[in-house]
């Protein structure tokens, strides 16, 4: 095996582990590693039964990117680390955990395609199953020893530690912890099939260390579920004896911060879906009793996967209780990710639409419109094009043709497919209406499902797309026309749910423009034009269009004063099998997450070491419209974990649920041109500031250089060290 497969096998047991927790962190891995081989044979079980696992994923020829990721390999880590306890250690013990190691694959491969089908996870129900058929079989199994192991709970501990294990074990117990905190301690132990004090105080210290909401969590549904015994009168002497505590400790993780984006609302609906794991919990052991069967995660698994499937049922969005569709495996992470993009992007609407004109447009009627955008057709605007005394037409304005929106073309939004055309319609005379069509000559297109766009009152015969056409953003599909009901020439635009005429409007953002005040203008992202707003599009540079337009298999050389570690630098632009672009450092595994497209440049993740310079490209170009606009001020924020190292989280990520009080803030400056017609070189300038309470406290300040077309130069002065690159070739 080749040294890199070795090492993604490995980091693929590693995963094993921490997919129990839903995490992916090494420390946890190691934690639980550890506190598995407290039994050494139980841990000695469960790794083999990951390898085993693991391996016959490769053979069978499963997915690299799963197999590693630990998706399958965690519920056979559950197999045999039961089993490792219930048997001792036989050439037919070893068998059976192979055998059972495989049957568990099996299980969790089709139930990934069968509930998976229906965007559901399949947890730890591959375990149950298997562990379950395992048991039940063993009872005619008379080779099959069945384990002492736990009854010499010191002299196991002494077997594989020595004195000093036993003395650390003993240490523990002796600390003066309160009832319900050693059963927590059990109970996260338990979930490793390690029901001891120890064992679990290890588990919180690497849950502690991994995350604070996680954390957090399991502290939460452990006692909203004690409480709850203890309303109803439930024996605790039960509770303690199973340690059924990790059912609530997993579905409060599972359920408050993996599955869905950490929140206010997550917190209270683990304090509501604790009680019916409890009541699951009892009602199951009572049936399963009678089969000498352990309940295990049951009543976890059934209540987070009904869950979830409800929540599939929902008729809108709602930001209250948001499932996680990019999973960062870290709930902070999540949340971090999502109230960024929530800002940056607001993506509710996942689809960027520009606004569906070159040059300077004027919002003659907006959404709640004073003349025709009402009740059902309100989310709708009306475009023209003013000179700077406010007219909209030259001379008498006796004719279409005197207006200056007349005959300007007229784009697509966005890109998709021509559902509907009319082009055959005459335009009006200044002051007629056409009632009879009172759309006049459109277009409506294809984005998505439930998703269009239509504009009306175009030329007549100006149309220049047909039915069934695909066309890009930006692509010209008609002139603006009088055609219609329309008195005076101007552009109709909305969006809609239906490709009908005349169908109901939609309210959806463009994703990005911008509006002048004055001479300066503004930064739009994701909002809706007023009336009387004068709005474009960005109007590409050619040089910067240039220098930013990265496509697969480009390289970039730089050079590098000011540090000892790196003297030259290579990044790559790939591309992965979801299409996405990344720019990659592979000397150092570092990459970026970048969107390039005609009028802006803009990255969205980072992944690797804070020392790397990639890092330090990723926030000085965070944001870069492919336009030059002097005085004007690009602004942006960036998630948290991406500049915040953990010491600096730490109180943060413990209340992030519930507020958010450090602010990672991006600011562009366009500096110097040399010239706007004919450019050869743009200096910009930008800025990271890290905010706590309002209050800045670190800096980051980029100097970029754009000659040759190509990013020639960039300067960093940031709280660690000062650089500059310089473009080598």
């Amino acid at each position: 095996m080749k040294k890199e497969n070795l090492r993604e096998f490995a980091e693929g047991i590693l995963n094993s582990y921490t997919q129990i927790f839903f995490a992916r962190d090494p420390v946890l891995a190691i934690a639980l590693i550890a506190v598995s081989f407290l039994s050494f044979f139980s841990g000695l079980s469960g790794l083999l039964a990951v390898i085993f696992t693991l391996g016959a994923g490769l053979l069978f020829g499963l997915d690299k990117k799963a197999i590693y990721n630990g998706l399958y390999g965690f519920n056979s880590l559950l197999v045999g680390l039961g089993l490792g306890l219930y048997f001792a250690p036989t050439p037919g013990y070893f068998l059976i955990l192979l055998l059972s190691s495989v049957l568990t694959l099996f299980i969790a491969v089709s139930l990934q395609g069968v509930i998976g089908k229906y965007g559901l996870p399949f947890l730890s129900v591959p375990f149950i199953i298997g562990v379950w058929i395992i048991l039940l079989a063993t009872r005619q199994f008379e080779n099959l020893g069945i384990s002492e192991k736990g009854i010499f709970r010191l002299n196991e501990l002494y077997n594989i530690g020595g004195s000093w294990l036993v003395n650390v074990y003993e240490t523990i117990h002796r600390w003066q912890f309160s009832s319900t905190l050693k059963l927590y301690f059990m109970s996260l132990g338990a979930i490793v099939f390690q029901p001891n004090v120890l064992a679990g105080f290890l588990i919180a210290v690497g849950l502690l260390f991994y995350s604070r909401i996680a954390f957090t969590l399991s502290l939460i549904g452990f006692y909203t579920a004690y409480l709850f015994y203890l309303l109803l009168g439930i024996n605790l002497a039960e509770t303690s004896y199973s340690y059924i505590g990790f059912n609530y400790i997993l579905t409060a993780i599972a359920l408050g911060g993996y599955f869905l984006v950490p929140s206010r609302w997550t917190y209270l609906w683990i304090l509501l879906l604790t009680p019916l794991v409890a009541i699951l919990t009892v009602s199951t052991e009572s049936v399963f009793n009678i089969f000498r069967l352990p309940v295990y995660a049951l009543p976890f698994n059934l209540i987070v996967l009904l869950f979830l499937y409800v929540l599939k049922f929902r008729t809108s969005e709602n930001l209250r209780l948001r499932e996680v569709y990019i999973q960062q495996f870290v709930p902070e992470r999540n949340l971090y990710a999502f109230q960024n993009n929530l800002m940056r992007f607001d993506f509710r609407f996942t689809f960027p639409f520009r606004l569906p004109f070159w040059g300077k447009w004027t919002v003659s009627q907006g959404h709640d419109g004073e003349h025709t955008h009402k009740d059902e057709w309100k989310h709708a605007w009306d475009f023209e094009i003013r000179d700077e005394e406010g007219k909209t037409f030259k001379g008498t304005g006796d004719l279409p043709e005197d207006y200056y929106c007349y005959g300007k073309d007229v784009t697509a939004t966005g890109d998709g497919v021509v559902e509907e055309v009319v082009s055959d319609i005459e335009d009006n005379r200044i002051g007629d209406v056409n009632l009879v069509h009172n759309w006049g000559n459109t277009v409506v297109i294809r984005h998505g499902d439930y998703l269009y766009s239509k504009l009306s009152h175009l030329r007549k015969d100006s149309v220049t797309v047909k039915k069934g056409q695909h066309v890009s953003a930006g692509e010209v599909v008609g002139k603006a026309g009088n055609s219609g009901r329309s008195p005076y020439p101007h552009l109709h635009f909305q969006f809609q749910p239906a490709p009908f005429i005349g169908s109901k409007t939609l309210y959806y953002p463009f994703s990005h423009y911008l509006r002048f005040k004055g001479a300066v203008p503004e930064f739009e992202t994701y909002a809706v034009p007023q009336k009387d707003d004068v709005v474009s599009n960005i109007d590409p540079n050619p040089l910067l269009k240039k220098a930013l337009h990265l496509i697969p298999g480009q390289k970039l050389h730089f050079s590098v004063n000011g540090t000892a570690s790196e003297n030259k630098v290579v990044f790559i632009a790939e591309t992965d099998t979801l299409n996405q672009t990344w720019l990659v450092n592979r000397a150092t595994g570092s990459r970026a997450l970048f969107v390039s497209d005609d009028t802006q440049f803009y990255f969205t993740y980072y992944e690797g070491k804070k020392t790397d310079i990639l890092y330090y490209l990723f926030l000085g170009l965070y944001r870069v419209p492919k336009g030059y606009y002097q005085d004007l001020e690009i602004r942006d924020t960036i998630p948290l974990h991406q500049v915040l190292r953990p010491r600096q989280r730490i109180l943060q990520d413990l209340v992030s649920p519930f507020i958010l009080f450090n602010r990672v803030e991006y600011t562009l400056s366009y500096i110097e041109i040399d010239n706007p017609a004919l450019t050869n070189r743009i200096v910009i300038g930008s800025r990271i500031n890290q905010k706590r309470f309002g209050r800045q406290y670190e800096r980051y300040v980029f100097s970029i250089i754009f000659e040759f077309g190509t990013i020639q130069q960039i300067k960093v002065n940031s709280p660690r060290e000062n650089l500059l690159l310089t473009c080598i070739g």
